[in-house]
């Protein structure tokens, strides 16, 4: 078989696959999840985890040749001017400060630093992602009082072979899935804001595609 057919194939399959799963979900999901004012403030009160791929300035006060802009590496570790290895993902930038400080006082004595994040990725159970056919399907960040439609501009948008009447919301609630009804079509394209909700650290999107 022709290598192109092949590929033409098998994403067939894979669409095949992922369209079956969005309808079954679908065939089990639930109306938009409710939640009271309350409720949402607890939820959405949370502290930010550092992750790969976050970019963190390290500011040592009074000694300006130890403050440095560092990415957080793969394996979750940073790399400073003294310490080659200090673990940084899956900690809270206060915490990783106290953390340099002291790895630090072996060699500057009563160290004060100050951890700032200035590119967010996270660990992937504070991410929003988006599959299927969203204009660029990604993880996204989450941040306090984030909504889909906040979420929709990230991603720029449905593909104009979007069935997003048809999309699902995966949700961890209290340790169980939960997966809900979304109407992207309505809010996006109709303006329909009671098709909003806030979203929430972990949630994934599946956006399917549109049987013509």
């Amino acid at each position: 078989m022709p290598i192109n057919n092949l590929l033409s194939s098998r994403r067939l399959l894979t669409q095949g696959l992922f369209i079956a799963l969005v309808v079954l979900l679908a065939g089990c999901a639930s109306k938009y999840p409710q939640v009271t004012s309350d409720q949402l403030q607890a939820e959405q009160d949370f502290d930010y985890i550092i992750g790969p791929g976050d970019k963190l300035n390290i500011f040592v006060w009074g000694n300006q040749e130890l403050t440095v802009t560092v990415p957080v590496r793969p394996d979750g570790k940073i790399t400073t001017r003294l310490v080659e290895d200090i673990q940084a993902s899956g900690k809270t930038p206060t915490q990783l400060a106290r953390d340099v400080e002291k790895a630090y006082s072996e060699y500057v004595k009563n160290a004060v630093v100050t951890v700032i994040v200035d590119k967010f990725v996270g660990i992937p159970t504070q991410q929003v992602r988006v599959l299927g056919e969203a204009a660029e399907p990604i993880s996204v960040p989450f941040r306090k009082h984030m909504t889909l439609l906040d979420l929709m501009i990230e991603v720029g948008g449905l593909t104009e072979f979007a069935d997003g009447n048809k999309s699902v919301l995966i949700r961890n609630v209290n340790g169980e899935q939960q997966v809900y009804n979304v109407r992207l079509e309505d809010l996006i394209k109709d303006g329909d804001i009671s098709a909003n909700l806030a979203l929430m650290p972990g949630d994934i999107m599946i956006i399917p595609e549109a049987w013509f």
